[in-house]
């Protein structure tokens, strides 16, 4: 009995003892995270604007009028059925006055449904118009999920493959290592500025080389096909160097050993890298994968320093983030629907997130 009583009571401090070890991180994840999601939740179900409107009100002792803020309207989920609306109209075929046969306007659909045109598309002999009430969101969506899969494999590969290089007993491969990692360490905002001026179509130095080769000029930043995938190769420049450095670190934590060994039993450099190489570094490459994701779905500064804001053209380079700060804070300053839009990407990264994990860890029981 009394061995059962100490059994518990260690077990009870131990519990203490873990709590007051988690208090702190759980105490920042409070105030950092939770807090202000629930307040942002709270936020979307108003309509709530950045400016607060003013009503003036009549102080029934002195007569005198005082003007105070006016409190929001809770209006529910009015914020999120504006912005996920969708719907899918099929097009007819009408008549003209040349008596030429054409499809209806896609505004004979949206106006009446208050919707924006998303796509359209011909399938099998009939064509097909999708309306969303908030087309710019969807269209951010999109950016964002094909920046993600563009530049997590293709900028975890070229990290891999840089340190790699600088791993080698090579001359200046130091200075090698800061040149490949500078970019990171500079403001996102200045390197940017830089990548506007290099991709400009008149006197950019890219045009410019490009131009040797009797290839271009192209309007890189102004062109709808052009813009997204500029901005994914700055992306992918600016990023790399952090990605290396991780990488880097966990080449020197394979055992040169298992190289020679390796050696005297006849493999080669393709044998090594894919059965000691890549073996060794897996879970160094779930944790770049998982932490270049994250990166890449809060994309924001380029896009908006590098097209002003705009996320142009035609929305071609829009991202959640970049609409999310116009709808709040420019333009028509609706803080409680830059909130719902806040609250929905937040709750699609946390799926991702939780799928990629499911997907990333490797079984216990294996």
């Amino acid at each position: 009995m009394q061995n059962l009583m100490k059994t518990t009571s260690l077990q009870q401090q131990e519990n203490r003892t873990g709590f007051f070890m988690l208090a702190p991180a759980l105490t920042l994840l409070s105030i950092f995270l939770i807090a202000p999601f629930l307040f942002a939740f709270y936020l979307s179900l108003t309509d709530q604007p950045l400016v607060p409107r003013l009503e003036t009100i009549v102080d029934e002792e002195t007569g005198e009028r005082i003007q105070q803020q006016e409190p929001a309207d809770f209006i529910g989920l009015e914020n999120y059925q504006n912005l996920l609306k969708v719907k899918v109209f099929t097009v007819e075929k009408v008549v003209n006055d040349d008596g030429v046969e054409e499809y209806e306007r896609a505004r004979t659909y949206l106006r009446p449904e208050r919707l924006e045109e998303l796509y359209t598309f011909d399938f099998f002999g009939t064509r097909y118009l999708i309306g969303a009430g908030d087309a710019a969101f969807y269209r951010s969506l999109f950016n964002i999920f094909y920046f993600v899969v563009v530049v997590v494999p293709i900028q975890t590969s070229f990290a891999l493959g840089l340190a790699m290089l600088v791993n080698q007993n090579l001359p200046f491969s130091e200075a090698y290592r800061t040149v490949y990692f500078s970019p990171v360490v500079t403001s996102m905002a200045i390197v940017s500025v830089l990548w506007f001026f290099l991709y400009n179509p008149n006197e950019g130095l890219i045009n410019t080389v490009l131009s040797v080769f009797g290839v271009g000029p192209y309007d890189w930043l102004e062109s709808p096909t052009q813009a997204f995938p500029a901005i994914i190769l700055m992306s992918i420049w600016q990023g790399v160097g952090f990605q290396m450095v991780i990488y880097l670190a966990g080449l020197q934590q394979i055992p040169d050993s298992l190289y020679e060994a390796s050696s005297l039993d006849g493999a080669n450099f393709f044998q090594q890298f894919r059965h000691i190489t890549l073996p060794s570094l897996r879970n160094t490459t779930l944790f770049v994968a998982i932490s270049t994701t994250i990166l890449a779905f809060k994309l924001f500064v380029q896009v908006d320093i590098m097209t002003f804001g705009r996320g142009g053209p035609d929305n071609a380079t829009i991202t959640p983030v970049l609409h999310m700060v116009n709808e709040g804070f420019r333009g028509s300053q609706r803080v409680g629907y830059a909130a719902a839009i806040a609250v929905v990407f937040v709750l699609i990264v946390l799926m991702i997130s939780l799928v990629q994990r499911q997907i990333l860890t490797p079984d216990e029981e294996s």
